[in-house]
């Protein structure tokens, strides 16, 4: 059985309109870089919306994450190591009760 990827969090502080997060999972994509899971929900009044995303640790996160700030729409880009997998996991379960995980 494969040793499961270490992990990380990344926090995105993004503007709230059509095509922000198409943008953003094709920067990933473009670069063959999976995105493990999202959570996006609006703030500030919907103005903004705050991302996080499960992406593994890899040597390239780092580029990924200067990539990212380069976007006209990010307005923010942070690790999250307080924010562990499960969260995902948890979330997961608790919206989906019937479904199986990995």
């Amino acid at each position: 059985m494969p040793k499961p990827a270490k992990t990380s969090v990344l926090e995105l502080h993004v503007r709230n309109h059509p095509g922000v997060m198409s943008h953003i999972t094709g920067l990933f994509a473009r670069r063959a870089f999976n995105l493990e899971a999202i959570v996006c929900l609006p703030v500030d009044g919907g103005s903004t919306s705050r991302m996080l995303l499960l992406v593994a640790e890899e040597s390239r996160l780092d580029q990924i994450e200067q990539q990212l700030v380069k976007l006209h729409d990010i307005l923010e880009v942070r690790r999250r190591p307080d924010v562990l997998p499960t969260f995902f996991t948890q979330l997961a379960q608790t919206a989906f009760p019937k479904a199986t995980t990995a």
